[in-house]
C-alpha cells in the first residue's frame, strides 16, 4: 500500500500515519502542529510527549490520540477510493498554500495534484448568483483557463458551479470542498465533481466519511485563499461567507479582484464596497486580472520543521518571511501564568487576530504564539483561519 501512496523516499510510512495521528488530535490544529514538529523534529516523538503537555495545559478529559490503526484504515479507504494524502512538506503540496502561517498539516485530494501548485485564480460569489453573473464567471473563468491559470473554487451553487464547469474543457480548475472526498454538497452538483476528480482535482482537510458542517466551510475558504495567487469576487452580498473568503485572500497577500454590478442589486454591494474602499482592483476582462497577478510563482521551500537550525526557530509558521510577526526566543517568558491571564483577557469567542493579541499586551511575540499554542492544547482557544484566535464556548 505504502508505494501506490507515493510516499516520498525520506518519508515513512510510520512518519506519515504519526502526522496524521497528530494533526487529528484536538487541541492540535495547523498552528500547534508546526510548532511541535519544530520543537520535537518529528511527529513520532511529538505524540509521545503530548499527553504530559496536555496535562500540564490544564487538560483534565486529556483528548484521545488517533490509534495507528485507525489512521491506516483511513489511508487504505483513500487508496480504494483513488485518493491522496498529501502532508506540508510534500513535493506536491500546493505551493502558495505552503507559504501561509496557518498551511494545513493534511490534505487529502483526488486527481491530479499537480493543478494545485499551478498558477492559479480563485473564482468565488454568491450562490444565488443572477443570470448575468452566471454569464460573467463562465467567461472570464473560461479564459483565465485558456490563458493557462488554474481556476479554483469552493463547488458551491452559482458563481462557484460556473467557474467549474467553464474551465473544465482544459481541465483546470479545483475544487475545494468541506467535507470528505466521499461526500458530495450540494447534491446537485454530483456529476460536476466526479468530472472535476477525474480532468482536474478535489482538495479537502476533512477525513473520509466526515459531512460538510457549517464549521467546517471556514477551512475550504482557506484553501481557495491559500492556493490562489488572486482572488476574483463576482457577486457578493454585505456579510456574505464570500467576504470571508476575501478576507483571508487579503491576510494572506492574495491579489484580490472584483467584478462591479448594478450598485441596485443587493448581491453586488459586497463587492462594490471593497472597491469604493481601494481593497480591490476593479476587473470587467481577463486583461484586469493577466494584469493584477504576479508572473511567476516563489520558489518552494521546505516546511519549518525541514529546514536548518539556523533558520527554524521554535516558533514557526507565524515567522514566514512575507508575514510580518517575527518570533524571538523563548528565553524571555518568565512569568508563564501572568502571561496565560493576560492573552485570555483580551479574547473572547469572537475572533479576533494574534496581530491584535500581540499588540495589545507587553509580552514578545514568542511568549504570546507560545501561550496561545498552550491554551489550544488545553482545550481553552481556537485557531481559526487567517491568523486569528478565539475562546471557545464552555
Amino acid at each position: 500500500m505504502t508505494a501506490s501512496l507515493g510516499l516520498p523516499a525520506t518519508t515513512s510510512f510510520t512518519d506519515r500515519i504519526d502526522a496524521l495521528r497528530l494533526a487529528r488530535t484536538l487541541g492540535v490544529g495547523p498552528v500547534n502542529f508546526t510548532r511541535l514538529m519544530t520543537q520535537y523534529g518529528s511527529a513520532g516523538v511529538a505524540l509521545a510527549a503530548l499527553p504530559g503537555r496536555m496535562r500540564k495545559a490544564g487538560r483534565r478529559d486529556e483528548a484521545v490520540i488517533p490509534s495507528v490503526s485507525s489512521m491506516t484504515d483511513e489511508l487504505e479507504r483513500l487508496e480504494k477510493l483513488g485518493g491522496r494524502m498529501l502532508l506540508r512538506g510534500d513535493a506536491d503540496y500546493p505551493l502558495m498554500l505552503s507559504r501561509i502561517p496557518d498551511a494545513p498539516p493534511v490534505l487529502f485530494t483526488l486527481g491530479d495534484v499537480r493543478k494545485l501548485s499551478m498558477r492559479s485564480v480563485g473564482v468565488v460569489g454568491a450562490r444565488n448568483a443572477s443570470a448575468a453573473g452566471i454569464r460573467i464567471a463562465e467567461s472570464l473563468s473560461a479564459e483565465i483557463a485558456q490563458a493557462g491559470l488554474c481556476i479554483i473554487s469552493g463547488l458551491a451553487r452559482g458563481i462557484d458551479s460556473a467557474a467549474h464547469a467553464a474551465a473544465l474543457h482544459p481541465g483546470l480548475t479545483v475544487a475545494a470542498i468541506a467535507g470528505g472526498l466521499d461526500h458530495v454538497y450540494p447534491p446537485e452538483n454530483t456529476s460536476l465533481q466526479k468530472r472535476i476528480a477525474e480532468q482536474g482535482c478535489l482538495v479537502t482537510e476533512s477525513l473520509l466519511g466526515t459531512a460538510p458542517l457549517a464549521r467546517h466551510f471556514p477551512r475550504r475558504n482557506r484553501l481557495i485563499a491559500g492556493i490562489s495567487l488572486g482572488c476574483l469576487i463576482i457577486e457578493a452580498t454585505l456579510g456574505s461567507g464570500t467576504l470571508i473568503t476575501a478576507e483571508l485572500a487579503q491576510s494572506y497577500n492574495r491579489e484580490l479582484l472584483v467584478v462591479p454590478g448594478s450598485p441596485l442589486d443587493p448581491r453586488s454591494r459586497g463587492g462594490n464596497q471593497l472597491i469604493k474602499t481601494g481593497q480591490a482592483t476593479l476587473t470587467e476582462n481577463i486583461g484586469d486580472i493577466l494584469q493584477a497577478l504576479p508572473p511567476d510563482l516563489p520558489r518552494r521551500e521546505p516546511a519549518p520543521w525541514q529546514r536548518s537550525a539556523s533558520h527554524n526557530p521554535l516558533l514557526t509558521g507565524f515567522s514566514e518571511p512575507s508575514h510580518p510577526w517575527s518570533a524571538t526566543s523563548e528565553a524571555d517568558w518568565t512569568d508563564p501564568d501572568l502571561v496565560g491571564k493576560t492573552v485570555c483577557a483580551l479574547l473572547s469567542v469572537t475572533p479576533v487576530t494574534v496581530d491584535d493579541v500581540v499588540h495589545r499586551c507587553q509580552f514578545s511575540v514568542s511568549a504570546v504564539l507560545a501561550t496561545l499554542a498552550e491554551l489550544e492544547l488545553g482545550g481553552v482557544v481556537e485557531f481559526v483561519p487567517g491568523g486569528r484566535v478565539a475562546l471557545l464556548p464552555n
